[in-house]
Parts: structure tokens; C-alpha cells; sequence
């Protein structure tokens, strides 16, 4: 890479990110032919500025327009390898010599096809377009020849000057010049960029602040030389030359597009960078055309079955050519060549080529259609779903695309934004410590029910009271009432050390507008215990004071950064006494209190260390008393830094430091961020289908770490938080390097020398040789395993995941070059939970990428701001939330939703679904169509390879459109294998999808082997039969049309009967669509042969009489019942000893589910409280952890909480602790193996573990564990258990065991008894029932999980 020579080198840390080859993710870098190297934008100088050949602010995220839309689309559509091999097919079949099939039976499916698709894909650009110039025409107030005129957005240039008005969009990137708020401020709302809705502040350079009218701005013509477009949103550097000055620009002087102008009046600003060179396009992203794992699987496939087809083709020509040498000279008298055909060779080419058309319905055009049918049925179930509509918003789950639903069934990772979409970005003023004595109800940790005290009622005493505050411990108010000093000053603090804009609408009526979320909050709480923040100036501040009204003169604000991490201010009260108050975190803030606060510090760290325990945001509370003398020498050497034209940051933090010192302790607060409703059990359950879950947030580390624990994404469980927070790449290495060497000694500390608890686990990483789980764990076969590259990468392999990686923005960017990306990546995955803190938009689209590529995995993002569209863009799948901050997230996804909860409905239910039906469907069509098309082969060796086919050409062209098509596309959209309860309670169901068992290469051949055999029974029994025999009046069935009819009239009886077998879910509709499909058979069939249509069409329809002459026959039917019966029962087979033998989990589900409604039945109130626990579903879970109260469900205590109840069983149902067992001895192996040798670099073999030696393998009871408890299912109602060994030698003795111990009235053995006898099944040795067994599982599973 090479840098120019005459970029700044202040402008290397923005531009070298540019450069790099994950660029592409930015849309505007091809926009112009050269790269930028700095920007000169002079105001009111069109002229000058056109001469750069800046980018307009039009911007563009369609794909297409009316002129090249036919083009754009048809080569687009074209790149399908399909569509490509069917118009090659249409070519071939209008050549007549070759041809033995009209070409309309290729044609009008192939024109339906690109039609449709053609039409959907018009659409979703229409409403591009739609945007688009919803945004481009919005209307501008541009300064134009000193005079004010209105513009549409579109023909905003760069340079030009531009009116804001309060509440406006801000239309490009602008620096700030002039405001009508004093200093020149102006305060911006940024959710469309960061996702934040806090308000933010901006200012002007003091030079250009008196430019505040149109012919003052219209004389300015100073000039500025500033960076490139880049997509760094939290820095700008630049210079304005003006008068024969200079003047430093900064991020604090502009004005991003997206932002929206609050609480300010007016003010002016020029345009910088405009449309696509805006920082928020730079970090949009491009628009991507995504595509699902099956149908790339699809295009492989398509490619092989065509080299199958030319293989057949040129066994099929060479039979022909051999034909002709050998036979079919003998015919040449009488029956001779066509003109064209002089020798056998040309006959056998042309054969072949015959042969190719005849056999292409092995993938029948007609198959595409079905596929986007179905997906479009899918999409309208999303739609449609009742349980992801938000009441209370008003919104309902969209897809908004029908390409990608069955991927939704395959997600393996999860990437989240933290503001708006785990949380609801609500803060709420929850405890606080005080001198040492702690205020605010502590939270029940084990989340039972708990009767809580009423609310305080403020509005009897205070008349400024915000009545949406809510405060439970009356201790505090009286400690108010009664004047304690500390707790007065310690509200004094609150309601002054802010930056917090105060409006009242009304007498009494104030409303708060807070940068920050926290800081409204302090406020509110403040306000409610009688000290008012009622206005400020830019010198004073008035707060009303337990009803007295007092205005303290601000002498100056030490501001919060993310350095400092704390905030101060410099007042004088109206005693004319000066004092500092300091808020911010208390690690910071503790260094630099006096030294007599020791105790203080002690006992107020305690209560910290509490109310982070509970996940709650905290910040300490501090003052210090300044002397008169002490203020007039900080103040002068104050005043000197704030003015300095260089190192300025530096020079204010340094005096900041100076005055921030020996402070007093005064306490802390304690402030909860609300979670969204159900995320802690949301990600519970995602967690157990195996689903990884990455926060990528731009909020500040100690936020987002708070929020992992409330969450229950970071519990006091886990080995290990790592915090990677170094600033260069040597750091940022040897970071990663330590952390894996921590996670590696915890290992095998915790491993005492055995063998890992977490075997067959350790698909967490994925960079393994094959050999899982360490070097201590390869059998003697999986010695022969090649040696790892990297022997680290393969040991991290073999760890249960109890730690947690949380990375800083700027630590990431070194992290995500390319010499340290995989190692970033290899250290991430060994994490269960891992979180980005302080990320740009861009690094967000960067770190799924990464995963997309190391990992081979599907993807999905989800956020809701404008800031999560990048990684939205880049992920296979993106989801919007519809919430606070705007809708760009919602426009640039895929699919959207209101609430994050939503997700565990969208991935288990909808998403599992799709991805079964289609795969279903795929299996089936590809069965049905080698069965059809086969026969086609075996006939070419008995009619002298002339190409002949075996039906009519009206049954081949009704095959796939009318005789078969409505049962397959019954099938695609209806078909079920559990229900929707049983999905959300068995979360491992969804690892099928992530490993890709049901469609893949073996599960293709299987289908297709299927269909070569049902082919050869078709073509063989009915030729073998009907060759020889004869009709009740002596005359031969050994025709052609009899031959033809048998044979097809058998072949849709057979796939009528395979899809009723294939259907696991009936329906209505599915009985109409394959009986009905069968009876519309035998009625075209009928017609097709009648006197009516032979006298209107006699050149068309020949064989009059021949079907009612041949089904006729009962010999025929014989021979169909025989064929079918050859062709279903090895399947039925199959099917009935792989069920016995091999169950898959859903079996196990469904089977057991199928015993529990029987045994149930006379059990009146067992079964409706069962029924009750059953029918809640998903939404069980929500009981759990929330206890009694609304206010407990959102501050969760992470020591012992959701995850324990889980994998300890105590919340299962007796008949879910056995199915665990069950399944887990007989599907757990297998799909271990498989994710194995997925996440592998080569393949391990894997050795079955039998009863009563499986000890070594921890017991994964979550392979079928219950998610959801059984609160509402009393003893009384659900039954007892009986006291009888409940597990034996046959799995299904295990079910039926337990569900018959649940018939009984009473019994004495307890949850204890059945866990005690899974640990004696296992092999692992009898355990004293009671209260030690439960902890005992947990202990076991929590490894495994």
C-alpha cells in the first residue's frame, strides 16, 4: 500500500483504515476515479468548488432504473446456473432434428420464472426508489446571492451555506457557524448515527459565532482545508482560513447528517461533505444480494446433475451408435436415415443430444417457482404471527425479504447492538449509598415472589415532583424530611454537577433534556427528593431547594470524557462559598479523595460492589471546598489552556487533575438500565440451541458490562472476564496472547489431570485438526489426525466456554488486521460471551465479517439505529428493531420486529420450519422427478436408443406443473415435525439447521439413489409383467400406450404414496392437494384418451379408448399395486428401524409427547394443567426470573439466577428429565460427531458411548431439556411420581416409565429419585437423593452447555 507523500500525517490514523482491503464495506471509496487527499471547500464559491468534482447530496440505493432495469435484472437472474442450463435446454429444443419435445414446455415455465422474479425484484426497487426520493426531495433553506431560498436536498453543493431550524434533519455534513443560542451552541439528537437519543452539544468557533444573519454569511468567504471523507463519526480534523487567520476545527464544530436539530431555535452552517461522502453513507455499507447456503448447495447440485445427464446422454449415444452399426443397418431398406444423418456416428451425436432434452426434467424449471412459493408462504407466516405483534408500539413482525427464511433456521451467531435493542435505553434511579448507609430495596436474588412496598408518594409535599418516578424506600425520604446534611448535599450534587437543559413548559411542568440517559435520571432523582434543577444560564444555575429557590453562579464545567471518566463542576452558592462537586466512576474517583476517607471508601465500595452484583450502572459522588485564593490560581492557569492553540485536550486535562484532588466522599448511585422484556430468558434459550451471541455496541465499556450481566450474558460464574483495552498492536497482541494462556492454565487447573468434562463440547472455536477436545482425548484412531498448525488454537478447543472477552473500538481496529484477525477470532470463540465496546458502525460490518469468513457459519445481526445498518448489510441475515431511534436499521433489513424477544420465536419456530420444510420439499422433488425421469434410461435400451420417450408429452409436461406440484408445495409451506410449544422448550431441535443435516450432498444422493431405484421398479415390473400377457379375449397388453399408461399411472400412485409418508403435519389442504391431485390424474388421463377431444383434435390426441382399455385390465392394477408396494415398503422399513434404533431428538419429542396425551387423557385436571404449562409456551419462561414484581424482572442478580434453573433440572417436567437421557444416548453422539467434523480441519473418528460407560463424557441434558418450567402444573395437578425404578434397557421403556408414573394418584419418589436413576443408567453410580442431587446435574451440564 502506498501513501501519498503530501497527506498530512495528523490524517494517517483515518486514512490508512480507508485503505485497507475491507474498504469495500464503504460506498462511496469507487465513486470518484481517484482517491481523495484532503478537501478545500470555500463558502459561497460554487464555482470554485465544482472544479474538485465533489459529490452531490443525492443519494442512491437502488439498484436499478427504467433503462437498465431488463438488463441489470436478466444478467442478474442469468448468473443462477439454472436458468442458465434451461435456456440452453429452450436453444436445443428449437433445433428440430434433435428435438423429440415441444419447445413450449420449456419456454412458458422458463418466461414464468424470470417473470416473477423479475416482478418481485421491481418491486423491492420501487420502494428503494421510494425512499430515496423521499429523502433527495426534502427541502433545504440554502443562503444563495444573500438571499435565503428553499432547495430540495438533492441540489444541496459543497460549500454552500445552510439554514437549521429546530426539529429539522440536518441535510449534509456541516460546519457549525453561528447559532441563535448563546455561545453559539446548538444541541443535536444523533440516533440515526450512534443510537444514541441523549442529546449532544456543538459550538461554533467564536470567530464566526456573530455571523447570524443572511448578509453577514453572504460576505464570509473563509476557506477550509480539512480531512478526506472517511466514516469516523467521532472525529474530525480541519482547518478554517479566514482573514489572514487560521483556526483548528474539531468534531465539536460539526454537524452530522442524520442528526436532528433540538431545543434550538435556528442556526447556520456550510456544507463539508455531502450525499455519499457523509459520514453516515460512509458508514451505511453497500447493499449486498444475499443468498442462502441451500440455494449455493443448489447451484452445486445443478452443476452435477447436468454432468450426470451428459454422462447418461453418452452412455445412451454410444448404445445408439453401436444400434445403428449393428441393427439398424438392417432396417435401412424400409426405414432409412433422415436427410441430415449419413452414418451412424452423426446419428449417435444427434442422439445425443436428444437424449439430453428428454432427461433435463431431472431439474425441472418448475422447481424454482415452487421454491420462491413457498418462501413467499413463509414470509406471509411471519407476517402474520400474533406472538410478534407489539400492542403497545403497534407493530407487527415483517419479513421483508422471502429469500432467505430457511436460513433463519441455520444461525450459529448472533452480533447485537446494545442501546435500543437489548435494552430499552430507560434509566431508572434505583439505590444510592449515602455516609456509608445504603437506600433502596435490595432485590431478591433467588427472583421469588416478594411482596414490595407501594411507591412513594412525592406529590404530597413536593409540587415539582416528576410522578413517572418511582422510589420504594421511605428511610431516604425521611432522611430528607429531617435534614440530615449528607443526604442534602449529596442531592445538591445531583442537581447541580450536570449539563442537563432544562424547559418548562408550564408553571411547575419541567422537562429534562439530558446528553446522557444516566444524568436524566440523576436528575429526576434529585428532583423528586426536593432539590429542582429548574433553569440554567451560561453563568448560573437556579434549583428550588426544599421549596427555596436559590441561583449558584457556575464557574466552570470540567467536562466527562472517556478518558477521565468523571465530571465536575465549580459553583458559588449564594453564601458566596465555593465548592467543587465530582461524579464519576469509582475507580477513578477514589484515587483521589483525602486520605481521612478511608472508612467511608471501605464501606461505600461494599455497597458498589453489591449494586454491581445486581448489573446496575454506578457512579460515585464526591466534593471538595475551594478557598478564594485556591479558584484564582486554578482559574488564571484554566483560562490559559482553554485558550491554547496547541496540545489544548492535553493542557485542560492536566489543570482538570490539578483541581480534582483530596476530595470528600459523599456516595454513590445506582442507576438500572432497562432491559427489554424477555432478553435474559431470550438469550438463555439461544444459547442452549447453541447459538453464539456477540454485543457489538458503541456505549462505554462499564455500560455494556453492566448490561452483559443483567442480561445474563456475563455471570460471577465464569473463570475469567478478559478486558482488552491496549492502544497499539504489540499490547492489543500480547493481550490476546495472555488471555489464551489464562484459559488454557484454568483448564487444565480445573481438569486436575482427567480428561475435560466438556468432550465433545468443544466446538467452540472451530480451528481445530479434528482431534476434539485436546491431545488427552483423541482415541487411538484419531491419533492418526494430521498435527495441528497452531496447537493453542487446537487446545482452546477442548473449553467449556466459562469466560468472557470484552474489547475496546480502538483495541479492535489493531485486532481486526490481517496478522492478528485470527487470532482475535480464535481467542473470541473459546469465549461463551463476548462484547465490543466503543465500536464505529464500520467496525461492526467488519467484525461480521470476519466470522462470515473463519467461520463458514450463518450470521445475523440485529440492532435498531442507523449506526447497526453496516453490519446489517454485511451479515446473511438482518434484523431492525423498530424502536426508538428511526427506521434506517428497519429499512436495510431484512426482517423486523419491535421487540428482541421476538427472536427466539423467529429463529426456533419460524426460522426452524422453514428451513425443515424446505428441505423436505427438496428432498422429495428431487426424488420424485429421478423416479420420473430414469425411466426415460432404462426404456432408451429397449427401443433402440431412438430417443423415445416413455409417456406423452402432455403427461411430461403436466407432470411437475399439475399431477405433483400442489402436494409437494402442501408439504413446503404446512408441513410440521413438533409444535411451536415443543420448539421453545427443546431448544436443541434448531442444531440440525446449524450442522445442515437434513439437506446436504449425502442426504442429495440418498434422494436421488431412492429415485434411480423406484425408476428401475417402475419401468421393470410393468415391462416384465405386460411383455408376456394378454387380455380376457386373448389379445396382447404388450403395447406402447398400455406400457405407458401402466407405467405413469404407477408413478403417481407411488409419489402420491411417498408424500403422504414424507408429510409429518396433515392438514385440510395437504388431504385436497394429493388425493385431489391423484383424482385430477385419472380425469385428464380419461379426457386425453376420449371420443370428444380426438373428434375436435385428431392430429393431437391418437390413442382413442387406450386408457379405459388398459385400467381396464385387473391384470394392470395388480401390476401397479405390485410396483408400488416393491417401491414403499423398503422405505417404510428403513424408516421404522432407523426410528427404533437411531431416533433423531424430534422423534424423541414428538413420540414422547405422543404417550404424554395418551396417558393424560383420563387424568382430567392433570391434563388441563399440563395442557396450561404447554400452551404458555415460550412465554413460561418469562415467570422464572421475574418473581412477583414488574420492577425485579430487568436488574437481574448474576450470582444465581435463569441459566442454574435450567441445567440443574428443577424446573423440568419428569417426563423431559427422561426424555434427556433418551436423547441424549442416542442423538447427542451423532450430532456431535457431526459439529466435529464441521469445525474441524480434518476428520476424527468417534466411538459410541454405551450404557454404563459414558462417564467420561459430560452428560448433555441439554440436548433435551425442557427451556420452559412447570410452575403452572401443581403436584396435584400434573401427579406424582410412584416409587419404582424408572428407567430401563429400551428407550422407550424410559418414556413410558416416567409418563406411567404420572398416572398414579400418590407416590413417595420424588425429582431426586429420577435424576439418582439417569446417574445410575448412565453408569455413574447411585446418588443420595434430595437436595444434593439437583446441584450435582447442574455442576455436570454446566460444562457441557
Amino acid at each position: 500500500m502506498t501513501i501519498p507523500k503530501d497527506i498530512p500525517e495528523k490524517w494517517f490514523p483515518i486514512i490508512l483504515p480507508l485503505k485497507r482491503k475491507k474498504e469495500g464495506l464503504s460506498s462511496s471509496t469507487k465513486i470518484r476515479k481517484r482517491a481523495e487527499e484532503e478537501r478545500r471547500v470555500r463558502a459561497n464559491d460554487r464555482e470554485y468548488n465544482e472544479k474538485f468534482q465533489y459529490a452531490s447530496n443525492c443519494i442512491m440505493t437502488s439498484k436499478y432504473n427504467i433503462i437498465t432495469f431488463l438488463a441489470v435484472n436478466l444478467f442478474e437472474q442469468f448468473q443462477e446456473v439454472a436458468n442458465t442450463y434451461f435456456l440452453f435446454l429452450l436453444i436445443l429444443q428449437l433445433i428440430p432434428q434433435i428435438s423429440s419435445l415441444s419447445w413450449f414446455t420449456t419456454i412458458v415455465p422458463l418466461v414464468l420464472v424470470l417473470s416473477i422474479t423479475a416482478v418481485k425484484d421491481a418491486t423491492d426497487d420501487y420502494f428503494r426508489h421510494k425512499s430515496d426520493n423521499q429523502v433527495n426531495n426534502r427541502q433545504s433553506q440554502v443562503l444563495i446571492g444573500g438571499i435565503l431560498q428553499k432547495e430540495k436536498w438533492m441540489n444541496v453543493r459543497v460549500g454552500d451555506i445552510i439554514k437549521l431550524e429546530n426539529n429539522q434533519f440536518v441535510a449534509a455534513d456541516l460546519l457549525l457557524l453561528s447559532s441563535s443560542e448563546p455561545h453559539s451552541l446548538c444541541y443535536i439528537e444523533t440516533a440515526e448515527l450512534d443510537g444514541e437519543t441523549n442529546m449532544k452539544v456543538r459550538q461554533s468557533l467564536s470567530v464566526t459565532s456573530e455571523l447570524g444573519d443572511p448578509n453577514s454569511l453572504a460576505q464570509f468567504n473563509g476557506e477550509v482545508v480539512c480531512e478526506p471523507p472517511n466514516n469516523k463519526l467521532d472525529r474530525f480534523c480541519g482547518t478554517l482560513y479566514w482573514k489572514d487567520c487560521k483556526y483548528a476545527l474539531s468534531n465539536q464544530n460539526m454537524l452530522l447528517r442524520g442528526c436532528v436539530l433540538r431545543n434550538t431555535e435556528s442556526c447556520y452552517g456550510i456544507v463539508i461533505f455531502a450525499g455519499p461522502d457523509t459520514k453516515l453513507m460512509q458508514n451505511s455499507g453497500r447493499t449486498k444480494f444475499k443468498r442462502t447456503s441451500i440455494d449455493r448447495l443448489m447451484n452445486t447440485l445443478v452443476l452435477w446433475i447436468f454432468g450426470f445427464l451428459v454422462c447418461m446422454g453418452v452412455i445412451l449415444a454410444i448404445g445408439n451408435a453401436v444400434w445403428e452399426k449393428e441393427v439398424g443397418a438392417l432396417f435401412q431398406s424400409f426405414l432409412p436415415w433422415d436427410p441430415p444423418v449419413d452414418n451412424f456416428l452423426f446419428s449417435a451425436f444427434l442422439s445425443f443430444w436428444s437424449y439430453v432434452i428428454i432427461l433435463n426434467t431431472v431439474v425441472p424449471i418448475s422447481l424454482y417457482v415452487s421454491v420462491e412459493v413457498i418462501r413467499l408462504g413463509h414470509s406471509y407466516f411471519i407476517n402474520w404471527d400474533r406472538r410478534m405483534f407489539c400492542s403497545r408500539s403497534n407493530t407487527a413482525a415483517e419479513a421483508r425479504t422471502t429469500t432467505l427464511n430457511e436460513e433463519l433456521g441455520q444461525v450459529e451467531y448472533i452480533f447485537s447492538d446494545k442501546t435500543g435493542t437489548l435494552t430499552q435505553n430507560i434509566m431508572i434511579f434505583n439505590k444510592c449509598s449515602i455516609n456509608g448507609h445504603a437506600y433502596g430495596e435490595v432485590m431478591d436474588i433467588q427472583g421469588s415472589l416478594q411482596k414490595r412496598a407501594q411507591p412513594l408518594d412525592f406529590s404530597a409535599w413536593n409540587p415539582l415532583a416528576d410522578p413517572g418516578f418511582c422510589f420504594y424506600d421511605q428511610s431516604l425520604l425521611e432522611a430528607v424530611m429531617v435534614g440530615e446534611p449528607a443526604v442534602h448535599e449529596f442531592f445538591r450534587v445531583l442537581s447541580l454537577c450536570h449539563t442537563v437543559m432544562s424547559e418548562e413548559k408550564s408553571e411547575g411542568e419541567l422537562v429534562y433534556k439530558a446528553q446522557s440517559p444516566d444524568e436524566g435520571a440523576l436528575v429526576t432523582a434529585a428532583r423528586n427528593f426536593g432539590f429542582v434543577f429548574r433553569s440554567r444560564t451560561p453563568g448560573t444555575i437556579t434549583t428550588q431547594e426544599l421549596g427555596n429557590a436559590l441561583t449558584y453562579t457556575l464557574l466552570a464545567i470540567l467536562d466527562f470524557n472517556n478518558i477521565r471518566k468523571r465530571m465536575s463542576v465549580i459553583v458559588r452558592n449564594p453564601e458566596g462559598r465555593i465548592r467543587l462537586y465530582c461524579k464519576g466512576a469509582d475507580t477513578v474517583l477514589f484515587e483521589r479523595l483525602h486520605s481521612c476517607d478511608q472508612e467511608l471508601m471501605n464501606v461505600t465500595s461494599d455497597h458498589l460492589n453489591e449494586y454491581a452484583g445486581d448489573g446496575l450502572r454506578t457512579l460515585a459522588v464526591a466534593y471538595r471546598d475551594l478557598s478564594e485564593e485556591q479558584w484564582e490560581k486554578w482559574s488564571e492557569r484554566y483560562r490559559g489552556a482553554d485558550k491554547a492553540t496547541d496540545c489544548r485536550d492535553d493542557r485542560l486535562a492536566a489543570a482538570y487533575e490539578e483541581i480534582e484532588q483530596d476530595m470528600m466522599l459523599l456516595g454513590a448511585t445506582a442507576i438500572e438500565d432497562k432491559l427489554q422484556e424477555g432478553v435474559p430468558e431470550t438469550i438463555a434459550i439461544l444459547s442452549l440451541a447453541n447459538i453464539k451471541i456477540w454485543v457489538l455496541t458503541g456505549d462505554k465499556q462499564e455500560t455494556a458490562v453492566n448490561i452483559g450481566y443483567s442480561c445474563k450474558m456475563l455471570t460471577d460464574d465464569m473463570t475469567e472476564i478478559f478486558i482488552v483495552n491496549g492502544h497499539t498492536v504489540q499490547s492489543v497482541r500480547e493481550e490476546l496472547r495472555k488471555a489464551r494462556e489464562r484459559m488454557l492454565e484454568s483448564a487444565r487447573i480445573r481438569d486436575g489431570g482427567k480428561e475435560a468434562e466438556a468432550q465433545g463440547w468443544g466446538g467452540a472455536c472451530g480451528f481445530g485438526n479434528g482431534c476434539e477436545g485436546g491431545a488427552a482425548n483423541c482415541t487411538p484412531d484419531e491419533s492418526k489426525c494430521p498435527a495441528p498448525q497452531a496447537p493453542p488454537s487446537s487446545l482452546l478447543e477442548s473449553i467449556s466456554g466459562e469466560f468472557a472477552l470484552v474489547i475496546s473500538g480502538h483495541s479492535l481496529a489493531h485486532a481486526l488486521e490481517a496478522d492478528m484477525e485470527r487470532e482475535f477470532l480464535e481467542t473470541a470463540c473459546a469465549c461463551r460471551a463476548v462484547i465490543c465496546c466503543r465500536v464505529t458502525p464500520l467496525q461492526k460490518a467488519l467484525v461480521v465479517e470476519l466470522v462470515k469468513r473463519h467461520k463458514k457459519a450463518v450470521t445475523l445481526a440485529i440492532g435498531d439505529g442507523a449506526n447497526d445498518v453496516s453490519m446489517i448489510k454485511t451479515a446473511h441475515i438482518g434484523v431492525g428493531i423498530s424502536g426508538q431511534e428511526g427506521i434506517q436499521a428497519v429499512l436495510a433489513s431484512d426482517y423486523s420486529f419491535s421487540q428482541f424477544r421476538f427472536l427466539q420465536r423467529l429463529l426456533l419456530v419460524h426460522g426452524r420450519w422453514s428451513y425443515l420444510r424446505m428441505c423436505r420439499f427438496l428432498c422429495y422433488f428431487f426424488y420424485k422427478n429421478f423416479a420420473f425421469t430414469m425411466v426415460h434410461f432404462w426404456f432408451g435400451f429397449f427401443c433402440g436408443f431412438s430417443a423415445q420417450t416413455v409417456y406423452d408429452q402432455y403427461f411430461i409436461t403436466l407432470y411437475n406443473i399439475v399431477y405433483t406440484s400442489l402436494p409437494v408445495l402442501a408439504m413446503g409451506i404446512f408441513d410440521q415435525d413438533v409444535p411451536e410449544q415443543r420448539s421453545l422448550e427443546y431448544p436443541k431441535l434448531y442444531e440440525p439447521g446449524q450442522l445442515n443435516l437434513l439437506f446436504n450432498k449425502r442426504e442429495f444422493f440418498i434422494c436421488i439413489a431412492q429415485g434411480i431405484y423406484t425408476s428401475v421398479v417402475l419401468f421393470f415390473i410393468p415391462y416384465g409383467v405386460l411383455s408376456h400377457a394378454t387380455q380376457s379375449n386373448g389379445v396382447p397388453l404388450a403395447d406402447y400406450q398400455t406400457f405407458a399408461v401402466t407405467t405413469a399411472t404407477a408413478l403417481v400412485i407411488v409419489v402420491s404414496v411417498q408424500i403422504a409418508l414424507d408429510t409429518g403435519y396433515w392438514t385440510a389442504i395437504n388431504h385436497f392437494f394429493i388425493w385431489g391431485s391423484l383424482g385430477t390424474y385419472f380425469t385428464i388421463l380419461f379426457a386425453m384418451h376420449s371420443s370428444i377431444l380426438f373428434s375436435i383434435f385428431p392430429k393431437q390426441f391418437h390413442f382413442l379408448g387406450s386408457a379405459h382399455n388398459t385400467l381396464g385390465q385387473p391384470l394392470v392394477w395388480l401390476t401397479i399395486a405390485l410396483a408400488t408396494v416393491i417401491c414403499i415398503v423398503p422405505v417404510l422399513a428403513f424408516r421404522f428401524l432407523k426410528l427404533d434404533l437411531k431416533p433423531q431428538l424430534s422423534d424423541t419429542v414428538r413420540y414422547t409427547q405422543l404417550v404424554r396425551q395418551k396417558k393424560r387423557k383420563p387424568c382430567g385436571r392433570a391434563g388441563r394443567g399440563a395442557g396450561r404449562a404447554g400452551a404458555a409456551g415460550g412465554s413460561a419462561l418469562g415467570r422464572l426470573g421475574r418473581g412477583g414484581s414488574r420492577r425485579s424482572g430487568y436488574a437481574f442478580a448474576h450470582q444465581e439466577g435463569f441459566g442454574e434453573l435450567i441445567t440443574s433440572g428443577k424446573n423440568m417436567r419428569l417426563s423431559s428429565l427422561a426424555l434427556a437421557t433418551f436423547a441424549s444416548r442416542h442423538s447427542s453422539s451423532w450430532i456431535d460427531t457431526l459439529r466435529k467434523k464441521k469445525h474441524a480441519n480434518s476428520t476424527s473418528s468417534h466411538n459410541t458411548p454405551t450404557n454404563g460407560d459414558d462417564n467420561t463424557q459430560a452428560p448433555p441434558l441439554s440436548t433435551a431439556s425442557s427451556a420452559t418450567g412447570s410452575q403452572d402444573a401443581t403436584p396435584g395437578e400434573a401427579g406424582q411420581v410412584c416409587n419404582e425404578p424408572v428407567l430401563k434397557n429400551s428407550p422407550d421403556d424410559i418414556a413410558l416409565s416416567v409418563v406411567r408414573c404420572a398416572e398414579r394418584e400418590a407416590g413417595g419418589c420424588g425429582a431426586g429419585t429420577v435424576q439418582e436413576a439417569v446417574f445410575v443408567e448412565r453408569g455413574a453410580g447411585p446418588r443420595t437423593s434430595g437436595a444434593g442431587s439437583p446441584p450435582a446435574i447442574a455442576e455436570e451440564t454446566s460444562s457441557g452447555e
